[in-house]
């Protein structure tokens, strides 16, 4: 048997939903679709001469993403979801 293979019980608060997905499955998980945003257009072909500017433009990304709901939504939602906020 493999690693991971065998079936698990995992209980968790009822303010939680598990969604199941398959074990590996980055197109399906919404914060891959951020990261892939924010690598192709902050990241792209930069090299930072220190961790302080490279947190600045990670900022930078996130905040314009935050004050762009629309776009926001269109990177992660996902029908399967079905989440409310």
């Amino acid at each position: 048997m493999q690693a991971g293979t065998a079936p698990r019980t995992c209980s968790s608060p009822p303010n939680i939903r598990l969604i199941p997905q398959p074990a590996y499955s980055p197109e399906l998980n919404p914060v891959e679709h951020i990261w892939d945003e924010l690598r192709e257009k902050y990241f792209h072909n930069r090299v930072f001469p220190a961790l302080d500017p490279l947190i600045d433009v990670l900022c930078h990304g996130l905040n314009d993403l935050a004050d762009d709901p629309k776009r926001l939504r269109s990177l992660t939602s996902f029908s399967h979801l079905n989440v409310t906020i």
